[in-house]
């Protein structure tokens, strides 16, 4: 078969031709299997990287017309990129995993959480010992993060004396966790 008439296949395949396709397979498959096997050297791999080539030869026909390749070398170049992206993709989650050793952590640690732990502990008792709304407030605005408007309207104050409320609040805080 002469490079015209795998050029003409190529063509008709692009306008969805079954009988040029099936006709192109026959006429190339072998030398494209050489081109995977070479590449991948095992055989199975090879045969199943084949089927994925015609497969992308059957999508991608269109893109021959604007390629400057003979038609032979245009078939073998997608046989070869696709054999070598699969072996890059064999090699690719073995790097991903090798660098995911770099990442950081960012919970914390069990030392952290010890610690993290007694200081909460120690902060709600020290809201215990602030009056009930004052602590309502305080939790409101730093937990739940409620605005100060929010919270002189839920606790029926002006905004200003809810800003009060939570300056002296957290001072009464300060005082208590330096204890």
């Amino acid at each position: 078969m002469t490079p015209e008439d795998i050029a003409k296949l190529i063509v008709r395949t692009s306008l969805r031709d079954r009988t040029a396709f099936d006709l192109l397979y026959r006429q190339t498959s072998a030398k494209l299997f050489g081109v995977c096997l070479r590449i991948l050297t095992d055989r199975s791999e090879a045969e199943e990287a084949l089927q994925e080539v015609f497969v992308k030869i059957w999508t991608k026909a269109d893109r021959f017309a604007i390629s400057e390749l003979s038609p032979i070398s245009w078939l073998v170049a997608v046989a070869r990129n696709h054999a070598i992206d699969r072996i890059r993709a064999r090699r690719r989650p073995a790097a991903d995993i090798d660098a995911a050793l770099d990442v950081a952590d960012p919970t914390p640690g069990p030392e952290a959480m010890v610690i993290a732990g007694g200081e909460a502990g120690r902060i709600h008792r020290c809201l215990d010992e602030l009056e009930q709304d004052r602590a309502a407030a305080v939790r409101g605005a730093y937990l739940k993060g409620e605005s100060y408007a929010e919270l002189a309207e839920r606790h029926g104050v002006p905004l200003n004396t809810m800003r009060t409320w939570l300056r002296r609040s957290l001072i009464r805080l300060r005082e208590c966790l330096e204890r």
